[in-house]
């Protein structure tokens, strides 16, 4: 994507900067990694190390190397500046101009002490506190697709405003969860790279400085996966759950699964289940869990 400038986006850089300078747009000015290191690097914390690239391809590859490549430590966050290979689920793209967005993506490590089959959690537990950040930071009402999309309403319709990819990776002694976020900040209308996409800029947030942002989304995912843990994973137990649900735009809708092995379901989302799965209850009575898949809001009568 060639990113325009238009009358929603931050402008051109104005001083002097040279084009290939951090300041070159000073409506998108750099993120400070020592300031969020001191801030976010505290004893008994759960993150453990912080860096900020310029540029990188994406995130989560970059982490998930490292992961395979040798012992990384619990904690350990990777923010990119740009990512010119970003990924989202079902290996789509997430293209955005350079500081448009939060682009970053975390080890975790649950443990023995969670059942494997409750990390299917972890990409909704992200989605929980991420949403709750931007809400409370950005002022942004932001909704939840299922499984791991951010939703918020542009000019009165739901438009996509970030992502979350979880990948397990690591040997069988050491598995680890590679956690992706991606969220647009300040991309204007003719910056999308869809025009199903929007932006914290376009949902009218009262702020677009990434720095508070990111702060805030890190702190509430530490406190959502400390929670969960402490409850050997059951997310009823800990309110990821209900919180989950109370959230979750795609509950009560009418949609369209697109399944592993081009299968497709068509029902009302009633529920999600204990696994974090979606539950569809389809024409014919039955009710049918969605574990993985692509879920499409169908519009009345679609």
């Amino acid at each position: 994507m060639t990113p325009q400038t238009s009358s929603n986006a931050p402008g051109p850089a104005e001083g002097g900067a040279s084009a290939g300078s951090p300041w070159s747009d000073l409506g998108r000015p750099p993120l400070n990694g020592a300031a969020l290191r001191r801030a976010l690097l505290v004893p008994d914390g759960l993150w453990s190390d912080l860096e900020v690239v310029a540029r990188t391809g994406s995130t989560n590859t970059d982490l998930v190397n490292r992961v395979r490549g040798g012992p990384v430590e619990e904690g350990t966050v990777l923010v990119a500046e740009e990512q010119t290979s970003g990924r989202g689920r079902l290996d789509r793209h997430w293209v955005a101009p350079p500081r448009s967005g939060l682009f970053l993506s975390f080890v975790l490590r649950p443990g023995p002490d969670v059942p494997q089959r409750a990390w299917s959690w972890l990409p909704l537990l992200v989605g929980v506190a991420t949403a709750t950040a931007l809400a409370r930071t950005a002022g942004v009402d932001t909704m939840l697709k299922w499984p791991n999309d951010l939703l918020a309403e542009v000019d009165g319709e739901e438009r996509k405003i970030g992502g979350i990819l979880a990948e397990r990776t690591g040997d069988a002694a050491h598995h680890a969860v590679v956690v992706g976020i991606g969220i647009n900040v300040s991309l204007g209308a003719g910056e999308l790279p869809v025009p199903e996409a929007g932006s914290l800029l376009l949902a009218g947030a009262q702020g677009t400085d990434r720095d508070p942002l990111l702060r805030a989304v890190l702190r509430s995912v530490e406190r959502w996966y400390r929670d969960w843990r402490a409850a050997d994973g059951d997310a009823a137990a800990c309110g990821l759950q209900e919180t989950y649900a109370a959230g979750c735009a795609t509950l009560g809708r009418s949609v369209r699964a697109l399944l592993p092995g081009g299968r497709e379901v068509v029902g009302e989302a009633v529920a999600v289940d204990g696994d974090g799965q979606l539950v569809l209850a389809t024409g014919s009575g039955v009710t049918q869990p969605v574990g993985a898949g692509d879920i499409v809001h169908l519009r009345p009568g679609g």
